[in-house]
């Protein structure tokens, strides 16, 4: 994506301010405050999204379709220049009552106050949809 390119940085409390807003629940809501106009998101090797406005709209999708999203607050954050890596831990709730915990590290590549690129790293068989015991 890269090689060798730098952006200007996001300061801590910009950083910060995204974690707050995504941990509070409006995941849509964040991605259109903090991402750049033509962001891109990319699940593990998948090909990236692309693109504001489709970023936001399929995480509504994805929010609309489960009863519930839980945000753990990150326990790691690194800053290095214009790259931020977060370790984030989701728990969604299905209609239905299944549960399915994403355990994942983001890459994102800052261009400023905002997310340009975004790379999701989690193993994927152990993300799938349980039921609760």
């Amino acid at each position: 994506v890269r090689r060798g390119v730098r952006f200007p940085m996001p300061t801590r409390e910009r950083v910060q301010e995204l974690i707050d807003a995504v941990v509070s629940g409006d995941h849509a809501e964040a991605i259109a405050r903090f991402y750049t106009d033509d962001a891109s998101m990319q699940e593990n090797a998948a090909e990236p999204r692309r693109g504001l406005q489709h970023l936001v709209e399929r995480e509504r999708k994805v929010t609309a379709a489960v009863a519930r999203i839980v945000t753990r607050p990150p326990d790691t954050v690194v800053i290095d220049g214009d790259l931020v890596a977060i370790h984030w831990v989701f728990e969604f709730t299905h209609q239905d009552g299944r549960v399915r915990i994403i355990d994942e590290v983001a890459l994102q590549i800052w261009n400023g106050d905002k997310v340009a690129h975004e790379r999701f790293f989690y193993d994927s068989p152990s993300a799938g949809w349980r039921t609760p015991a």
